[in-house]
């Protein structure tokens, strides 16, 4: 699981700029003296099947001794010139769409303090393992303004990058953001990561809050996330039928937000 994940994610960069993945090198830091050989041949073996399912060829990879593991991977891929889906260009009236839930680091967390059960963490591995594939094909045919993909930063901070860099303001709907399972309840329990918490300072000053999102809700929505969804800004009226399309393909969707002309680089939460 921790190859696939980390395939995942690392993948998810080509995807979110509507791209093509073609070839990847694995990156390997491990204590080869330390830990047994099988769990490096594990995680490769994982992140050889998330390569798989991606359509992408495996060409090799560079590895040292380190005392701590490390694993990701450099992926190649291509993408017509006039395709490229950059963090930049969302309009006012464009809806954004999220999909898949966030919480991961707040679970992850509890999976440290082994405060998960089985099935809890069964499903927050599997969405961290899912490709974004399904969703950077179902977007090829709509005319997507703006995305990217929603990682360390978090939801927020990454809508941040869109309304900054496109010079518009962002509205989200709080209850609209799907969670995944146990997420406010550990929250409420301070189960929060470091990462998060940054995020949420890092971020005070450019968002306003309705006064009914505790503080608790807020770092939820600033929660650093590993390997998460595709956040994509586009019309309206393709929106909803972007929504519907990926729902027919299995893939989590969810219309969270609206971009305004109004308070240009800042974020709304209602």
């Amino acid at each position: 699981m921790f190859g696939q994940i980390a395939a995942a994610n690392s993948l998810s960069d080509v995807y979110a700029m509507g791209g093509k993945p073609i070839t990847v090198m694995n990156i390997v830091g491990f204590p080869i003296s330390i830990l047994d050989k099988s769990i490096l041949a594990d995680i490769l073996a994982g992140a050889s099947d998330k390569v798989i399912e991606s359509g992408a060829t495996l060409v090799g990879g560079h590895s040292i001794d380190d005392q701590e593991p490390k694993f990701g991977l450099s992926v190649t891929g291509t993408i017509h010139p006039d395709k490229i889906r950059a963090n930049v260009g969302a309009k006012p009236g464009d809806k954004l769409i999220l999909t898949k839930p966030i919480g991961v680091g707040i679970l992850t967390t509890a999976i440290k303090k082994e405060l998960l059960d089985e099935e809890t963490l069964n499903e927050v591995m599997d969405t961290m393992a899912t490709l974004n594939k399904d969703a950077a094909e179902a977007m090829e045919r709509y005319q997507v303004n703006a995305c990217t993909d929603v990682t360390g930063f978090g939801l927020l901070g990454h809508t941040r990058e869109i309304a900054e860099g496109s010079n518009v303001g962002i509205t989200i709907d709080y209850n609209k953001v799907p969670l995944l399972p146990r997420t406010k309840e550990l929250a409420d329990q301070n189960i929060i990561p470091g990462g998060t918490k940054k995020n949420h300072k890092w971020l005070a000053e450019c968002i306003d809050y309705s006064d009914h999102i505790a503080g608790v809700d807020q770092m939820i929505l600033c929660d650093a996330v590993t390997s998460g969804g595709l956040l994509i800004a586009l019309p309206e009226e393709e929106a909803e039928q972007l929504h519907r399309d990926l729902l027919e393909r299995n893939v989590s969707s969810s219309i969270i937000g609206t971009v305004t002309e109004e308070k240009p680089g800042r974020i709304t939460v209602i």
